[in-house]
């Protein structure tokens, strides 16, 4: 049984089936096919905004395009310091910024506190000029944003003269749990740019840059290009995301998983398990001993440590396919071990 991660599990019939019928003809490379075409107005009517979407074919690289896209390589770019760009992409945004430095902002449940951006945003002027905030949503510690936060921490980058990039490896998620519209959880707060993840929620390999300026977006399509992440058959990339994106798949695959995860949080808290942090999404942080995760793990369950938030802190990561059968498993087996 396996609560690694969401990035375990496979796609949804109609991701394959959905490249199966890109495969049926030829057509033009480098995005200049029709699906790819297809899926400016479809995002843009779901984000009410004309928006401007790039396939890419990682979360790293959407990170790092749309991070380059509104940091200088003299720039500081502020993010939580549990943030996936700061301790996982292996300095990838530094890479792609052309070296901006990053620098980390403290906050309970990997959340920043905006008294504690605007502190880092002072001290740092001297080292490196404060360019961009980067949030995370849904964040490391599995935590929402809720969207007054996410404006209270705009409004101190503004202040400051900050873009704005927003992290969504699982922005969907985040949408699910706060139940508002895209729009309300990027532009409309003033995000930038945002990294739009989708192989977590279902997609087989495809993520997007999307932003919301036509300057910017002459800004990723240069910056693509030259980070390799123009695919000569786009189409296979951007005929996932229209899949994802229509019928409303990406949110029914969000619920679903956030739903195992509220089902796993509350039977571990009435088995009597303190968690390290809330169960906004689709992510649960128990707290185990060592023995306890030992048979767990002899049992055949996996999981990951997680002492970022404690070194009895274990992550476990439900996803759109995670069953109530599973969950309900994982439950006992831990009450019983």
């Amino acid at each position: 049984m396996n609560f690694r991660s969401d990035n375990i599990l496979g796609c949804p019939p109609q991701i394959l089936e959905a490249i199966a019928k890109a495969n049926d003809a030829a057509t033009h490379p480098y995005g200049n096919d029709p699906i790819t075409a297809r899926l400016h107005p479809l995002v843009s009517d779901l984000f009410e905004h004309e928006t401007f979407v790039f396939p890419v074919s990682s979360g790293t690289a959407a990170n790092g395009l749309s991070l380059g896209a509104v940091t200088p390589p003299w720039g500081a770019i502020f993010c939580h310091s549990l943030a996936h760009i700061a301790r996982e992409e292996w300095c990838a945004p530094e890479f792609f910024t052309g070296g901006a430095r990053l620098v980390g902002v403290g906050g309970d449940h990997a959340k920043m506190s905006p008294t504690a951006l605007d502190e880092q945003i002072r001290l740092a002027r001297n080292a490196a000029k404060p360019a961009t905030l980067s949030i995370t949503q849904t964040t490391e510690a599995g935590t929402v944003y809720q969207m007054s936060e996410v404006a209270a921490l705009v409004e101190v980058a503004r202040r400051h003269a900050l873009s704005v990039q927003m992290d969504g490896a699982r922005f969907t998620n985040a949408l699910a749990a706060l139940g508002c519209a895209p729009a309300d959880l990027s532009w409309r707060l003033g995000v930038d740019a945002l990294a739009f993840g989708a192989t977590k929620n279902g997609t087989l390999t495809a993520e997007a840059v999307i932003v919301f300026n036509k300057d910017r977006a002459e800004e990723v399509a240069h910056r693509r290009k030259r980070a390799g992440q123009v695919s000569s058959k786009m189409r296979f990339l951007s005929a996932q995301l229209e899949a994802y994106l229509t019928g409303d798949l990406w949110l029914v695959n969000a619920r679903a998983a956030n739903r195992a995860a509220a089902r796993l949080g509350a039977g571990l808290v009435a088995a009597g398990f303190v968690l390290a942090a809330p169960v906004d999404a689709n992510l649960v942080f128990p707290r185990f001993t060592a023995e306890r995760t030992a048979m767990l793990r002899a049992a055949g369950f996996e999981f990951l440590d997680w002492p970022w938030l404690g070194d009895d802190v274990v992550r476990l990561v439900c996803g759109f396919s995670t069953t109530d059968e599973a969950v309900d498993h994982l439950i006992r087996a831990c009450g019983q071990a």
